[in-house]
């Protein structure tokens, strides 16, 4: 169903608070049908998010470690990724 959600189990490092609510969060957008909030609606989605993210960092510390790590990086760290390449590339090119 949400084949956007990356998985976050057997990241080295783990997964990072942000990371857990930025999937949570597109989970929520997903099942909600809500791209963006509006007054009628931020207070349910924010709390779904809320319960969404506290499940999910409960789930990833019960879980033993993983056998191999997730075939991709979170979207979080992949904009960090590109962020520090595009940062080296103006320092070897200054």
């Amino acid at each position: 169903m949400c084949r956007n959600i990356t998985p976050l189990r057997g990241l080295d490092p783990v997964a990072t608070p942000e990371e857990v609510e930025a999937a949570a969060r597109q989970y929520v957008r997903k099942v909600s049908a809500v791209a963006k909030t509006s007054p009628a609606t931020v207070e349910a989605f924010e709390r779904a998010v809320a319960e969404i993210t506290k499940s999910t960092a409960a789930l990833l510390a019960a879980l033993p470690p993983r056998q191999n790590p997730p075939p991709t990086l979170p979207p979080l760290r992949r904009i960090a990724i590109r962020k520090a390449q595009q940062f080296a590339e103006a320092a070897t090119t200054a």
